[in-house]
């Protein structure tokens, strides 16, 4: 008799554990955490971009959407949102724009490390980009 209570105790332990395990909550799960790369801010699109704003649009999305994303929205992990009051004009104004395109720009604002040059853009492109975010920080309230 002894040696069957022997045996039946740790089936009794795991029953018991399962039991115990199944009617007391359980830590909730972390929050999930956007996708590396998703948009960090929402984005409303203008009915129409001024043609200059349209040619930035075209550049824009060959040689900036990489790091800072569809629309200027930011991409998690890679780069800041441009349409964002930090780039509004009074306080970023073309030039500086132009200067990060050309010189690079060191991490001050955000998270992302530091913006390297983007080689092959001319001041031209340059400005053509800087009027698609323009019309993009209007349409979203950013004067």
């Amino acid at each position: 008799m002894r040696r069957t209570s022997l045996i039946a105790l740790p089936i009794v332990a795991a029953i018991a554990g399962v039991a115990w395990y199944l009617t007391h909550p359980q830590p909730p799960a972390t929050a999930p955490q956007p996708p590396a790369g998703a948009p960090l801010v929402a984005v409303t699109i203008p009915e129409t971009l001024p043609a200059n704003a349209q040619i930035g649009q075209r550049i824009f999305d060959s040689a900036c959407a990489t790091c800072h994303g569809q629309n200027a929205a930011g991409r998690d992990g890679f780069g800041p949102p441009l349409v964002h009051r930090i780039y509004e004009p009074g306080h970023h104004g073309d030039e500086a724009f132009q200067r990060a395109a050309a010189q690079g720009v060191q991490s001050h604002h955000w998270p992302f490390g530091n913006m390297p040059p983007v080689p092959g853009l001319t001041r031209g492109d340059v400005a053509m980009v800087v009027a698609y975010v323009r019309a993009l920080q209007q349409a979203n309230g950013i004067r």
